[in-house]
């Protein structure tokens, strides 16, 4: 029987892009640069990449906070600090956290009935500003960012930090829910733990295969119903 779930933050229950495009915007505004539909696609590519290559081990938190702005701008043939463009971008990243319409509607439905946290690979700063506009972390029991635990998700050093932290938390009665393969659905698999893929864009899995699937998140309290 469930009764943790480790809930994903971005694109699962906040809407990552729509505060990325927010934040991007406000950030190229204040260099100088148009931020076009074109140059804000490009960046989301680059950051993908970026990240993609972090939950590898290849490239070190920090890395990626500025080598993608480094790539950007290069491409655009700008000449700016990349450290100081992280930093505006962050802070105007921290300001807003948008939820998708169905988020509260699911935390309260399952609030009283699991024992509810937050993994996120995110920095602590950028999503504890995010949490606290959006009004999600009252549904929380604790809240876990990779930047504290010194790990990330898929690592199992992740859920380690996590486990370690709360020891209310047991493999056989936790399951994982969020949108990455490579980062959720893989992090859960190297817990040891059950896996729930949010995929709402009907995606194929190819190499991680999750233990279920949704593709709306009221789907979500039925499933773990059945679990």
């Amino acid at each position: 029987m469930v009764q943790n779930i480790l809930f994903d933050l971005d694109e699962t229950l906040l809407d990552f892009k729509r505060s990325e495009s927010r934040a991007l915007s406000n950030m190229l505004r204040h260099i100088g640069v148009e931020p076009t539909e074109k140059v804000i696609s490009r960046y989301s590519e680059i950051n993908k990449s970026r990240w993609k290559l972090l939950e590898q081990g290849l490239l070190t938190r920090q890395q990626v906070k500025e080598s993608r702005y480094e790539i950007l701008f290069a491409e655009l043939g700008v000449d700016y600090s990349a450290a100081e463009a992280t930093a505006y971008y962050e802070d105007q990243l921290s300001q807003k956290g948008f939820v998708f319409p169905d988020t509260i509607k699911l935390l309260e439905t399952l609030h009283g009935r699991y024992r509810m946290y937050i993994v996120s690979n995110g920095g602590s700063n950028v999503q504890s500003g995010r949490l606290a506009d959006s009004g999600i972390g009252k549904y929380f029991e604790d809240i876990f960012i990779s930047e504290d635990a010194g790990a990330e998700k898929p690592s199992r050093e992740f859920f380690d930090y996590c486990f370690g932290r709360r020891p209310e938390i047991k493999a056989d009665e936790t399951v994982i829910i969020g949108d990455s393969l490579t980062s959720d659905i893989q992090g859960g698999i190297n817990a040891g733990i059950r896996t729930i893929w949010f995929n709402p864009d009907g995606q194929q899995a190819a190499d991680i295969h999750p233990d279920y699937e949704v593709k709306k998140l009221m789907d979500i309290p039925a499933l773990l119903e059945e679990l």
